[in-house]
């Protein structure tokens, strides 16, 4: 395998604990995890249960009770509640990939640091950027969304970026602050979001377009971002100096997969973190993947059955996170209060509510309840 991030870590306990003998290769001197927290959506919990990743993921998490928009104006444009069936958990990124790490440990895993992948063959193998080619029965490309692999062997069909991106950071706790709620706030091309994440710290995150320099701007300009959303001054006054910018991007593949060389994780389906589902339609398809190849007599024949049933729920979430993003950043500044009117009324709709959704309420296979 090649990639010992969250996508990797995921699939390589899912086929160790199938009985697959497995080798991940990771690029990095060492196991670390950037990031500040991570949505964990019904369908990623159910997904990390099932390879025995769940209890020490969310062990520090808050348990989030609504999800809530509002407009500059603090007019609510759209609310969400979670049930104890249809759950929201948000841990820190580091604790969620510790678990991982733990997980994949424990099922026998091995994990070569400082190993790059570079290219793949279909027959099965594959190859680093040292030359050596390693033989294998099934090559997992879970390197990111500029994957190596998936280049080598012209996977990629659009790699698109997107006219917004993102600032995410971790602030410290004080007491008093909301401890169950998550509000995002649109403020014309810019958004703020406010995350519960543990006793310690807050999740935000700052998404406004890329030709907004002063928005994009590390470290964070604080009063400039105050002066957009006054209600949360003060938790803007508590972010440091760290952070990093991400401009969004979204990867389309003509393919999944070529013979027995196979594309998880953000190097086949990179999308907005608009919807938060990307780490969670990963660990979904992850351990879909596992039961598909897990005793298969013809891998490729597998891969492509296992992408023809998983590919059309995670297309539909990247589209519609794009389309969610496409509201703030494409949406005429002048017309806001339109732009209100028109998000209170179409999540209204029962059928936009189930779009919006569809993903979070899938059952991974493997879930018998």
């Amino acid at each position: 395998m090649a990639g010992a991030g969250l996508g990797g870590l995921a699939v390589g306990t899912a086929l160790a604990q199938r009985g697959w003998r497995v080798r991940i290769h990771e690029r990095a001197p060492e196991l670390r995890m950037f990031g500040a927290g991570i949505w964990l959506w019904e369908n990623g919990l159910r997904s990390l249960r099932l390879i025995g990743a769940e209890e020490q993921a969310v062990r520090n998490a808050k348990r989030i009770k609504q999800w809530a928009v509002v407009d500059e104006h603090g007019d609510e444009m759209f609310r969400r509640a979670f049930t104890d069936d249809d759950k929201m958990v948000l841990p820190l990124r580091a604790d969620l990939y510790q678990a991982l790490i733990d997980a994949a440990l424990a099922a026998g895993v091995e994990i070569v640091t400082s190993s790059t992948a570079v290219a793949a063959d279909p027959e099965g193998a594959l190859i680093l950027d040292d030359g050596s080619r390693l033989r294998a029965d099934l090559v997992v490309a879970a390197d990111g969304a500029f994957s190596k692999v998936r280049d080598s062997l012209m996977l990629t069909d659009k790699v698109s970026y997107l006219r917004e991106g993102y600032i995410r950071l971790l602030v410290p706790q004080q007491p008093g602050d909301e401890d169950a709620v998550i509000t995002e706030s649109w403020h014309g091309t810019r958004r703020f979001l406010y995350c519960p994440c543990s006793d310690e710290f807050h999740y935000v995150a700052l998404s406004c377009l890329v030709d907004d320099r002063t928005g994009r701007g590390v470290p964070v300009d604080k009063e400039s971002w105050a002066a957009s959303f006054p209600a949360f001054s003060d938790i803007i006054a508590r972010i440091g100096e760290d952070g990093r910018w991400d401009r969004g991007m979204t990867v389309r593949c003509r393919s999944w997969s070529e013979g027995k060389v196979v594309l998880v994780g953000d190097a086949a389906h990179a999308q907005a973190p608009n919807l938060g589902q990307g780490a969670n339609m990963t660990f979904t398809n992850a351990v879909s993947l596992a039961a598909a190849v897990s005793g298969a007599n013809d891998i490729p024949a597998a891969l492509r059955a296992w992408e023809q049933r998983e590919r059309p729920l995670t297309d539909h979430v990247q589209r519609w996170s794009h389309g969610y993003g496409w509201l703030v950043s494409m949406w005429p500044e002048h017309l806001a209060e339109v732009r209100t009117k028109f998000l209170q009324f179409a999540t209204s709709i029962p059928w936009v509510d189930a779009q919006l959704n569809r993903a979070a309420r899938h059952i991974p296979v493997g879930d018998h309840g």
